[in-house]
């Protein structure tokens, strides 16, 4: 393989540049809570939103970059996927950011660093994220410059409402945090302040990439801590979960039962694991089991599965 490709950094810059400016768009839009366009000076109020999610997922995917580099794999710099603002569609600003391995991986040992490495890493960049948000909540008056009449007994009345789903980390910060003498914004605004935003976000992808499923981080750990068969048990029943999460949240939109309790987006992860990352892990030519701290490690990247994932992570209503 020849240098210029091995080595394409205008690539990675350039979509780095790209995403850069679309968190930036994104952040503006989730701040104001209006679509565009925006003067060149309004945009600058998404920069924290920007850098603060570029900052998570520097941090993931150079964790399993290092890693791979510690065990002599070769592998890309960060590819950052940059998404633009679509009407309608609940957008980031970015669909997060990849790495790719060139050469094979050959231990269990190399396998389980790399995987564990970028969601490790991006966990407690979230963390950082999220203190600082918590610890840093703007008074009434913020709340009132985007929203006017927020305090009186019509807002929101017969509109249509998003909140996030809450999630046992980000309630614990809250309770650890936030003085309750003070205003904290519910979680169907939760959007508008840019750290809490951003941390929640980072919380949802680590989720998403922490099942323990085919090819995904959680996947490649929990094969390499159980093995071939037990990883595909595993596999299936988190499938299974996400597919009933998903369907509950569809019957839930088309017939109004009441339950709030599922995600349609669930089944349509569940499909996409199921069809394209597929639930088995491929082999790996190595059956040398994990020492006793990785196998920690390993229970320990599970619990922030735990703690970060929300069955029902965001939630569409009329308010009344």
């Amino acid at each position: 393989m020849n240098k210029t490709k091995k080595n394409n950094y205008l690539l990675h810059i350039g979509l780095f540049i790209l995403t850069f400016l679309t968190t930036t768009i994104a952040g503006a839009e989730w701040i104001s809570g209006t679509p565009g366009p925006y003067e060149i000076s309004f945009l600058a109020k998404g920069l924290p939103y920007s850098l603060s999610m570029l900052f998570i997922l520097s941090c993931h995917e150079f964790g399993h970059y290092f890693a791979a580099k510690i065990h002599k794999v070769d592998a890309t710099l960060p590819f950052f996927i940059p998404f633009p603002s679509i009407a309608g569609f609940l957008n980031f600003g970015t669909m997060g950011a990849v790495i790719k391995t060139r050469s094979p991986i050959e231990t269990r040992k190399a396998m389980f660093d790399i995987g564990v490495a970028g969601p490790i890493a991006g966990f407690i960049a979230c963390l950082i994220i999220l203190f600082w948000g918590f610890t840093h909540i703007p008074g009434k008056e913020y709340i009132l410059s985007i929203h006017p009449d927020y305090f009186s007994q019509d807002f929101g009345k017969g509109q249509l409402e998003l909140a996030f789903g809450n999630t046992f980390l980000f309630s614990f910060f809250k309770n650890i945090f936030v003085d309750t003498s003070i205003f904290f914004p519910p979680m169907s605004e939760i959007y508008h302040y840019p750290y809490l935003c951003v941390g929640w976000f980072g919380l949802f992808v680590t989720a998403m990439n922490m099942i323990p499923v085919g090819q995904l981080d959680g996947g490649h750990i929990s094969y390499t801590m159980y093995g071939k068969e037990t990883h595909f048990k595993v596999a299936v029943i988190s499938f299974a979960i996400l597919f009933i999460l998903g369907t509950l949240g569809i019957l839930e939109g088309v017939f109004d039962f009441g339950v709030t309790f599922g995600w349609s987006g669930w089944l349509f992860w569940a499909l996409v694991l199921y069809f394209f990352i597929k639930l088995k892990h491929p082999p790996v030519p190595d059956n040398t089991a994990l020492d006793f701290k990785r196998k920690l490690l390993g229970y320990i990247s599970f619990i922030i599965l735990l703690l970060s994932f929300s069955p029902t992570p965001f939630i569409i209503s009329f308010g009344g």
